[in-house]
């Protein structure tokens, strides 16, 4: 079982930048992919980002690929998302995800965090 608490979202103006994070519980954190999904109102969930447990490799949509980066800290069972160049369409709920077996899937979820950004 693993817990996923999500934070760091916002109110932002475009153009600008916000750094969430996920913190998880457990000691197994090394073995689980992580990723992160979003879901705006009246949309559905929709994948944002990914890193391997593996190597570290990392996915992007490709909506915001260029912009956001992922990464994780196993010493501190965390993964972080860097958001740059905010857009109003990157307005959603912002959830946090883990999976054992595959990076674009989720066994865990978090409760998700808000992030807003205003043109």
């Amino acid at each position: 079982q693993v817990q996923l608490v999500e934070s760091g979202g916002g109110l932002v103006q475009a153009g600008g930048s916000l750094r969430l994070s996920c913190a998880a519980s457990g000691r197994t954190f090394s073995m689980y992919h992580m990723a992160w999904f979003r879901q705006a109102p009246g949309k559905e969930r929709e994948f944002v980002s990914a890193i391997n447990r593996s190597d570290g490799s990392t996915y992007y949509a490709d909506s915001v690929k260029g912009r956001f980066t992922i990464s994780r800290d196993n010493a501190k069972n965390t993964v972080y998302l860097q958001m740059n160049s905010l857009k109003p369409e990157d307005t959603a709920l912002y959830y946090c995800a883990a999976d054992k077996s595959k990076w674009y899937s989720a066994d865990y979820w978090g409760q998700g965090t808000q992030v807003t950004v205003s043109s």
